[in-house]
């Protein structure tokens, strides 16, 4: 019975998403922070959410169905440098209430570090700042051995400058995993709602509103983990004009690409792809490769190692600690830095819930 009404849901769920303009997320759309990666071991899987349940805490903010009973008690801050002067991250706390499910509790923010304030013509006016914060309450219940649900409710907070916005939003998630936990697949409905006071007045926009897929696989008996992300799946054509295209010598038309060409290109922007290594217990090291993120992000004489990333992990004691990097580009790279902790630990030497987590998780 619960796996029909689950089921029910979610096809209502989807339905309700096509009623969401197909371009709310591509230059149409409030508090696009939102979509930044901001924990460590995200960021080295090159993407916007994983499927993983392995208690980790970090997960919980863009999955909400991660929420469950194995990250009771468990506290997570992340911080991300990113490109000059602009950094941002979030602080996660977790628990759970036997009868009413497990619940988490995220304040986001994001600052966009010292902006100059000209006219028209350069003449300098002094300087101003910009910043984004956001208050996320978190819940998830397990439905059975196998299914997992999920919402994060959000207010947002923009400043910038002398000007100022506000809005709301839903993210909803389920997760599908085996019994031995070995595989998980995670369906995510993100950003559903938008801004109640815009910067200039002009009513409600719209947020980035995108419906997207992960999955994950251990490899059994082997170190290995291979995520997979299927992005922006609310829109199929992610292609744009590519101002570097051939153009005729003599017409000075832009040469177009064959239908398959295209077609593939945008098969291939709906993918991203991870590998984590674990070759010692508490140990991981991680990369992907983001191929839409390397052909936006490219430059036509010098294309770099844009769209991949890379990450390590390791445990020391009772403290997680992540660090990773991006190729956004080929003059940066974003740092990211996460750390989390089982309070539950700091007990008698109880083996906690994520304690069991980590070792089952080690051993297969």
């Amino acid at each position: 019975m619960k796996r029909g009404c689950f089921l029910a849901g979610w096809a209502l769920l989807l339905c309700l998403a096509g009623t969401f303009p197909a371009r709310a997320q591509f230059g149409n759309a409030s508090f696009s922070f939102l979509d930044m990666a901001n924990s460590a071991r995200i960021g080295a899987m090159g993407a916007e959410f994983l499927s993983a349940r392995d208690a980790d805490i970090t997960l919980s903010l863009s999955n909400p169905s991660l929420i469950t009973e194995e990250i009771h008690n468990h506290l997570a801050f992340n911080y991300v440098n990113y490109f000059n002067g602009t950094n941002y991250g979030f602080v996660s706390y977790s628990r759970t209430f036997e009868r009413l499910g497990s619940f988490a509790l995220h304040a986001q923010y994001g600052n966009y570090g010292k902006i100059y304030v000209m006219d028209e013509f350069g003449n300098e006016y002094g300087t101003a700042s910009a910043n984004d914060f956001a208050m996320i309450l978190g819940w998830g219940r397990e439905l059975d051995t196998h299914f997992t649900i999920g919402a994060n409710f959000k207010m947002i907070y923009s400043q910038m400058e002398a000007y100022n916005a506000f809005g709301m939003a839903v993210d909803v998630s389920a997760t599908y995993s085996n019994k031995s936990r070995l595989f998980a697949v995670s369906l995510l409905l993100r950003n559903m709602g938008g801004a109640l006071k815009s910067y200039d007045h002009a009513g409600y926009t719209r947020m980035p509103f995108e419906v997207a897929v992960a999955l994950s696989q251990k490899i059994p008996h082997a170190p290995f983990r291979l995520f997979m992300e299927f992005p922006n799946l609310q829109k199929w054509d992610l292609n744009y004009e590519d101002p570097y295209a051939q153009q005729d010598l003599l017409t000075g038309e832009v040469e177009r690409r064959s239908k398959a060409a295209d077609f593939f290109d945008n098969l291939a922007r709906h993918v991203v792809v991870g590998l984590e290594l674990i070759p010692y217990r508490g140990f991981y090291v991680r990369a992907s490769y983001n191929y839409m993120r390397a052909r936006d992000m490219r430059q036509v004489d010098k294309s770099g190692v844009v769209g991949f990333s890379w990450g390590v992990g390791f445990r020391i004691s009772k403290f997680n600690f992540s660090y990773s990097r991006s190729r956004y580009h080929i003059l940066g790279a974003p740092n990211y830095i996460s750390m989390t902790l089982d309070l539950d630990a700091f007990g008698k030497g109880k083996e906690t819930r994520a304690m069991k987590a980590y070792r089952k998780a080690d051993q297969k």
